[in-house]
């Protein structure tokens, strides 16, 4: 396995960027790992590396890099203070900045030949659950799959809400919700299923019973094991049938 840091330029600034590939020489699919709201970590680019070993090249970045250079709200014992700033962060960066973001990785993956960026998937949670959609929608020409596990604010009243951005779609969807999960409810997770089954998008909603928000994440309170299995199967099986 390969990994790669670097800083990848944007319209908006340096954001700092890792990729990780298997060994050999591909052209390997391309997968954008978008990190979730408490920020970018040793956690994250792990996750990450699990899906480059099954065959893909992989590549996620720091994201807050408009506002700051590095951001882990795990990083220390967590206050209401450093709430708030993770809140603050997580408000400012918007679907069409990460579209953007999205752009600027995919025009790096087509400079490398390790990379097929004909063939694209796309994962995101919490914070990037929409995010993930949202990508799908504004690269609808490259991306066959998209991802969105306990993902917040998929059915909102914005005008550029994931669930009115359906049509734009032309990859699968798939979106794992938790039972549990406070940060986004039934009501709104039942509208996007809706949205996704009148639209011209193919996909599904799998709701995850007794589950609470960060599931998927080993160091979280909410880890589930089996749960988090689970995910992992759900997202290698969907990129594998996609690209």
């Amino acid at each position: 396995m390969q990994e790669h840091h670097f800083d990848l330029t944007t319209p908006d600034g340096e954001m700092p960027t890792w990729v990780m590939r298997p060994d050999g020489d591909g052209p390997w699919p391309v997968v954008l790992f978008l990190m979730d709201a408490p920020g970018m970590r040793q956690e994250i680019r792990d996750m990450a590396m699990r899906v480059a070993t099954s065959g893909y090249w992989v590549i996620t970045a720091q994201q807050y890099y408009r506002e700051v250079r590095e951001y882990n709200l795990f990083s220390k014992e967590v206050t209401g203070h450093d709430l708030k700033r993770m809140y603050e962060l997580m408000g400012n960066l918007t679907n069409g900045m990460v579209d953007a973001d999205a752009g600027a990785m995919l025009a790096h993956a087509a400079s490398d030949p390790a990379a097929d960026p004909s063939r694209v998937g796309v994962v995101g949670y919490c914070m990037s659950g929409p995010f993930a959609v949202s990508v799908a929608a504004a690269h609808a020409d490259v991306v066959r799959a998209a991802a969105s596990f306990h993902g917040v604010a998929l059915a909102t009243e914005a005008a550029d809400s994931p669930h009115r951005r359906l049509d734009d779609v032309t990859g699968e969807i798939y979106v794992a919700h938790a039972e549990l999960d406070t940060h986004i409810e039934e009501p709104e997770v039942a509208a996007f299923e809706a949205a996704l089954a009148d639209s011209t998008a193919t996909g599904r909603v799998e709701r995850f019973v007794g589950l609470d928000h960060g599931f998927t994440f080993p160091t979280r309170p909410a880890f589930d094991r089996i749960g988090a299995e689970t995910h992992w199967e759900r997202l290698l099986d969907l990129l594998r049938r996609n690209l």
